[in-house]
């Protein structure tokens, strides 16, 4: 069982995502049959591939969520200036003191936390991580590069050249983590608590088995299994969209009835999975 909001988790419903219009690999055909309407995919996942073959699925965060944290980080550091302020009493010492501690906080305050513990207090705060563009931890080198090149991401005013960046880049990287191999992706906790969680299970497993329409292929009873696995752990929402995606490219049913949509897409589907499980 992957563990829910882990990265691996994601990577199920990533490989399910293909199988949206516009992909390039399509899992199964549509033999022919007009389905409901299909909103674009809400996934914005990364998927990086082990040695081990194993996909680790990275959700790339965006500017509005970093700028965020950038504001956090921002207030922290305006406290530590407020702190130094009675040093300006101390003539030529004290504001010695107060240009070492500003410069300080400019150029390692990001890197020191970055390094020890994958984030910026105001990262931390918002469920942010920066990592290796592998999903590995960011090191120092990197973190250094990414941090050093915030002065031209800054320019030509609050950071106007690193959103332009992060707007036309599909991971949101501004020229910092293109330069240092980085992105800011969210740390995804559990999703759902464990009681909540087993009681969607257990809904799950009662579904009443409806056999498949026939000429369903083995890569389609695949993604069904698929969806079936990880639905519990996923938003209402999500579970619509990807439920209308399979039925879609399903064979027509016997009686050519349309495909439903909302809810009822998401019950017929549970209940071809319950069917291919319990393999009548």
């Amino acid at each position: 069982m992957i563990a829910a909001g882990s990265p691996v988790g994601h990577a199920a419903g990533a490989r399910l995502s293909s199988a949206f219009p516009g992909s390039p690999r399509l899992p199964f055909a549509t033999h022919g049959r007009a389905g409901p309407a299909v909103a674009a995919p809400r996934d914005t996942i990364r998927l990086n591939e082990t040695p081990e073959g194993v996909d680790l699925g990275l959700r790339p965060a965006g500017p509005t969520v970093r700028a965020l944290a950038l504001a956090v980080d921002g207030g922290i550091r305006l406290l530590v200036y407020l702190a130094l302020t009675p040093l300006v009493a101390f003539a030529g010492l004290g504001a010695g003191m107060i240009l070492i501690t500003g410069f300080l906080l400019e150029w390692f305050y990001p890197v020191v936390f970055e390094v020890w513990t994958g984030a910026t207090p105001g990262k931390r705060a918002l469920g942010l991580l920066v990592v290796h563009d592998d999903g590995t931890p960011v090191g120092l080198p990197a973190s250094l590069i990414r941090n050093l090149l915030r002065v031209i991401d800054f320019l030509p005013l609050f950071y106007g050249v690193g959103l332009v960046c992060t707007l036309a880049d599909r991971d949101f990287r501004r020229l910092g983590d293109l330069a240092a191999g980085t992105l800011v992706v969210h740390a995804d906790g559990p999703v759902a608590r464990p009681a909540a969680l087993a009681a969607a299970l257990a809904a799950q497993r009662d579904t009443a088995p409806r056999p498949p329409p026939a000429g369903l292929s083995l890569t389609a009873a695949q993604a069904i299994l698929a969806f079936d696995e990880r639905a519990a752990r996923l938003s209402a929402a999500r579970r619509i969209e990807l439920a209308e995606t399979l039925l879609a490219r399903c064979p027509p049913a016997a009686d050519g009835q349309t495909c439903p949509s909302g809810p009822a897409a998401v019950a017929l589907v549970a209940g071809y999975a319950s069917w291919l499980t319990r393999g009548r």
